[in-house]
């Protein structure tokens, strides 16, 4: 759940076995699986609506950006 995905983050900003696991992932199953492993029930849709959030709110800044240097 979305809920679960931002325990997992918070988790691997303070927490240096998290975040080791966290990094040793080279895709999306390997973050599933290695979260799953520590514990927290996250799901390749919560991985894709984090990556459209994330895009969005990029595409936001961008925008912001661009309207402040006109």
């Amino acid at each position: 759940s979305w809920s679960e995905l931002e325990r997992l983050v918070s988790a691997a900003e303070t927490r240096a076995e998290v975040r080791r696991a966290v990094r040793r992932c080279t895709s999306s199953q390997d973050l599933i699986t290695a979260a799953r492993t520590l514990g927290f029930r996250i799901t390749a849709a919560d991985l894709k609506v984090k990556h459209r959030v994330e895009h969005r709110n990029r595409r936001l800044r961008q925008h912001q950006r661009s309207l402040g240097a006109a």
